[in-house]
Order: C-alpha cells, then sequence, then structure tokens
C-alpha cells in the first residue's frame, strides 16, 4: 500500500509502498477514511537519530496520528468491534496496565512516548495496526473521515480547557492565543463549556474570521507589547484563563501579564519559548496557577466526540487525497487552511 513515511532519520518524508498490516492477538487493523495532520509531523522529519532512538522510535515509520476508518480485521481475543464498525482511533498510545493509566491519566503512560505516527506505523496510508481496543472509539454518527482531527487537536485543547474550568468566572474572560487547528477548538470548547468572553489572537486573518464564525466574541490581530494593556482594557483586572497554543517568547510574555489574580495561564504551544531574566515572583499570576501537560487521554477523546456528536463542536476539515500529502503539508503550515487538513488514503 502507498505510505507517507520517514524513511531515514532527518530527511523529508517520502510516499513509498509499505506492507499492509496483519492484526495479533488483541489487535485490529483499521481501513484508513481519513487523516488529519498536525504541525509536530514537520518536526518529527527533522529529529536526529540519537533523539529518535532514545525514546524508542524506529525508521522507518509512516506519519500520522490523527486517524479515523472503519474496522477491517480483528485479531484473535479483540472483543467490542465488529468488522466495518466506523472507528476513531484515540491519539496517543498507553498500556492500560500502569500506575498513570490506572489512575485515568493514560497521556502521560510512559509507552506514549513512541506511538501510531510518531515511531511507529500511523495513519497516512490505506491501513493502520491498533495495538488494542482499548484505543477505538465506535462513532455513532460522525462521519470517520473527519472525526480523526477530534482525538488530538480537538482532545489536546479540550484537555486544557477542563483542566481551568475552575478557574473561570461565568462573565469572566478566557484568551486563546493562536486560533490555528488546535485553538479553534478551545474556542468551541469554551463556548460549549463556560459562560465567559472569549477572546481568540492570531496574526492571520482568516484564522481570525473563521475564529468569529465559531462564536469567538472578541478577536485581536497578533501578540505584541500591547496585548496585555488590551487584554486589561477589555477585562478591568485580565483574563480568567489564557491559553497559549504558540508558546514562543512573546505569547508567553504576553500571556502571563495578561492573566489576572487567580487565574490560570495554560501552556500548550511546543514553540519553546523562554521567559529570560525576568522575575517569575512578580510576573506569575498571584495566587493561580501555570501548567503544561503531555497530549490528552482516552476519556478526552470520549469527551469531545460526544461533544460533536451532539452538535455542540464542529469538525471542519479540508480534505487532501494521499498523492497530494505534501501539498497538504504546505497549506497547513501556511495558515491558509479554514479547518484541519485531513488526508484521505
Amino acid at each position: 500500500m502507498p505510505a507517507y513515511r520517514i524513511v531515514e532519520w532527518e530527511h523529508a518524508p517520502e510516499l513509498v509502498d509499505a506492507p499492509v498490516p496483519e492484526p495479533g492477538p488483541g489487535q485490529v487493523v483499521v481501513a484508513v477514511a481519513g487523516n488529519g495532520l498536525c504541525h509536530s509531523d514537520a518536526m518529527m522529519g527533522q529529529m536526529p537519530a540519537s533523539i529518535g532512538e532514545a525514546i524508542g522510535w524506529t525508521v522507518p515509520f509512516t506519519l500520522g496520528h490523527e486517524i479515523g476508518g472503519r474496522v477491517a480485521a480483528i485479531g484473535a481475543g479483540t472483543t467490542g468491534f465488529s468488522e466495518g464498525d466506523p472507528v476513531a482511533v484515540v491519539s496517543p498510545r498507553s498500556c492500560g496496565r500502569c500506575s498513570w493509566c490506572i489512575r485515568g491519566e493514560d497521556n502521560n503512560c510512559p509507552d506514549s512516548l513512541a506511538g501510531r505516527g510518531y515511531g511507529q506505523d500511523g495513519g497516512l496510508a490505506s491501513y493502520v495496526l491498533v495495538s488494542s481496543a482499548r484505543e477505538l472509539v465506535k462513532l455513532r454518527t460522525l462521519d470517520p473521515v473527519v472525526a480523526g482531527p477530534l482525538t488530538d487537536a480537538g482532545a489536546t485543547s479540550y484537555h486544557a480547557v477542563k483542566r481551568a474550568l475552575h478557574r473561570i468566572r461565568p462573565g469572566g474572560t478566557a484568551v486563546v492565543i493562536g486560533a490555528g487547528g488546535l485553538g479553534s477548538y478551545a474556542v468551541q470548547h469554551l463556548l460549549a463549556l463556560t459562560a465567559a468572553q472569549v477572546v481568540a489572537i492570531d496574526p492571520v486573518a482568516d484564522r481570525l474570521t473563521y475564529a468569529t464564525e465559531l462564536g469567538a466574541h472578541v478577536t485581536m490581530e497578533g501578540v505584541n507589547s500591547d496585548t496585555a494593556r488590551e487584554i486589561l482594557a477589555l477585562t478591568g483586572d485580565g483574563a480568567d484563563a489564557v491559553f497559549d497554543f504558540v508558546g514562543i517568547d512573546a505569547t508567553i510574555l504576553a500571556g502571563l501579564r495578561s492573566t489576572r489574580r487567580g487565574g490560570v495561564f495554560a501552556l500548550i504551544g511546543a514553540g519553546m519559548g523562554s521567559l529570560p531574566r525576568l522575575s517569575l515572583y512578580d510576573l506569575l499570576p498571584k495566587d493561580g496557577e501555570v501548567f503544561t501537560f503531555q497530549a490528552s487521554t482516552i476519556a478526552d477523546a470520549l469527551d469531545v466526540i460526544a461533544l460533536a456528536d451532539a452538535g455542540r463542536i464542529r469538525a471542519d476539515v479540508d480534505l487532501f487525497p494521499l498523492d497530494r500529502v505534501a501539498e497538504a503539508y504546505e497549506a497547513m503550515e501556511s495558515g491558509t487552511l479554514r479547518g484541519r487538513a485531513v488526508v484521505v488514503p
């Protein structure tokens, strides 16, 4: 089958032939209907062998970790699914046995460092092997073509919003910095789960237009030296919650300065920003919270798919065939897409 793979460390992915997987005991093969693209995919192609091998990755492997499809084959001992069932594949891998998984914090499972699309074969191919049925969500009304992004972009942003809900007052303000693939879902989750004013910030005008269409009450064009003052002027005392889906120096600084006393700042974006030569004691929100995290949980994916099933959030996508996957990544990086880029094998 054709598959979009990293075939060598520090080389761009290639569309090549790969073997069709077969399920072992307890495993499931899914026929991929659609695979969402993620900015982290591009970073994987630049990874040195020393880092990849240290976290348990091996090449070659097929990219793609936002997968929707239909059950194609079932290994011995697998229950709860039948061939043809429409499913979404939980994005992070987890073992189901460690202390993290037992507590429902499977996003912190040590096995999550290597998984489908990151070190193991993912969904940018006709078929993908799923190691356990616990990593499948049976779909009711959702088209599996569009369901994949809900398991990563939708679920990761939901994990952040859920952790901050206790800090967001009715009538308060929540700020989303970076209204792209994850941030646009955060806007929707905030509107669905809170009674807060939602502010979306992004340098791309089309993303702000889309955020307004989703229901954002206020939009701001990019982060600059005046952003915190503008948030303070809008709110009086700062935002209840700021979600930074960019994570560079400028957005971290503006986000922390925009957070009110008792508020919460969530760092989700992996822009590798820092805060050099600044006093954290003065900068961090007094009596508040600052957090980051690793991906999302199976429970998050279930909740997000339920919200989409109920029509409370949208799963907008831009579709590309597999032979145009490189073009799809270019469109994603340029910020010109309306929804999440989804490749249909």
